[in-house]
């Protein structure tokens, strides 16, 4: 391997020059550095990361802590779109990322904590997993910089998806279209949820509406069979909704095939609204009404706020920043006279 005594005894200058052509220093004149960085490329040198880490205290790696209770792993539309939005802006920042776990080592289980203390992560980011879990809370209440992606802790940054006025504006949408017996098919319980599901009764609170209880079914979200069994239960009412809110746009695909097999169609006999904005709701016949969520912007803005947590710790606001969404009209909910 090519070392910087080697490219200094080529150059015949010290390994100090050298060093400080590499590192782009400006006491270094421009000929004499384009020199010395021309014959590095050509002898083919590349710093040692290990030694850098030894002498920035930093190993320029961001760690990403996924998971989610049905194993999409990166075949989750929404989380991957943020997590690829996430690397790219860390990859152009010069970090890599590593996904972290509770792997085996040395015949011992680690934590999530002791997982990143061992692979040196600078930082990580937390996202879809279950953050009430000891683990998790180990990981959050360390000193190791950390950025929660929908979820808030006391201290921590946390990049959150507007829920409660994307909620907002498809209920605005829908009570628009002249709906009123309006149903809501919820994920999981967590925050996000609880959000959404406030946002909604407030919502149809401001139009006079209140949704009776047989209209708000429990799902889970990315489980379209669930979804198209709580759908079936709401066609079976005998004062059913005309419109049919549902946990996410995956899930909506099981709600439309409930109502296919009910030899229904949609918007005519019942119009479904989604949430996210993945491609598949575009994709759907008719185009699912969602609401698309920023993930570009939540992803770049989770990496650039760890970043600066680990640069510039002093001057980094610990603050909650919420990215607006928007509302993809599409064509499945009927205007009703």
């Amino acid at each position: 391997m090519v070392s910087m005594k080697d490219i200094a005894a080529k150059c015949s200058v010290s390994v100090a020059t050298v060093s400080k052509a590499l590192n782009g220093y400006s006491d270094i004149g421009k000929k004499k550095r384009e020199e010395i960085q021309a014959v590095a490329k050509e002898m083919g040198y590349f710093p040692n990361s290990s030694a850098r880490a030894l002498k920035t205290n930093r190993t320029y790696d961001l760690g990403i802590l996924f998971a989610d209770n049905l194993h999409s792993g990166l075949t989750h539309d929404y989380f991957a779109a943020i997590l690829d939005s996430f690397k790219v802006t860390a990859e152009m920042r010069g970090y890599d990322i590593t996904f972290t776990s509770m792997n085996m080592v040395a015949n011992r289980r680690m934590s999530y904590y002791e997982h990143c203390r061992y692979r040196g992560l600078d930082g990580v980011v937390i996202a879809n997993i279950d953050f009430t879990t000891p683990e998790v809370l180990e990981l959050v209440r360390s000193s190791l910089p950390v950025v929660t992606i929908d979820f808030t802790f006391d201290g921590r940054i946390a990049i959150v998806s507007d829920n409660v006025r994307g909620m907002q504006d498809l209920v605005d949408y829908v009570c628009r279209m002249g709906h009123r017996k309006i149903a809501y098919i919820h994920g999981d319980d967590n925050s996000v949820t609880r959000d959404r599901i406030s946002s909604f009764h407030r919502a149809l609170y401001g139009y006079g509406i209140s949704a009776p209880d047989s209209y708000i079914r429990k799902s889970r979200y990315r489980d379209g069979e669930t979804t198209m069994y709580r759908m079936q239960e709401l066609l079976a009412l005998e004062d059913r909704p005309t419109c049919v809110f549902t946990p996410d746009d995956f899930s909506a695909v099981g709600a439309y095939h409930a109502v296919q097999e009910a030899g229904l169609r949609v918007p005519e006999d019942i119009s479904i609204v989604g949430y996210d904005g993945i491609p598949v709701s575009q994709a759907l016949y008719p185009k699912l009404t969602t609401l698309m969520q920023d993930t570009k912007q939540i992803g770049r803005k989770a990496a650039e706020e760890l970043i600066a947590l680990i640069e510039t710790p002093k001057t980094t606001l610990i603050e909650k920043y919420l990215i607006m969404g928007k509302l993809l009209e599409g064509g499945s909910v009927l205007k009703l006279a």
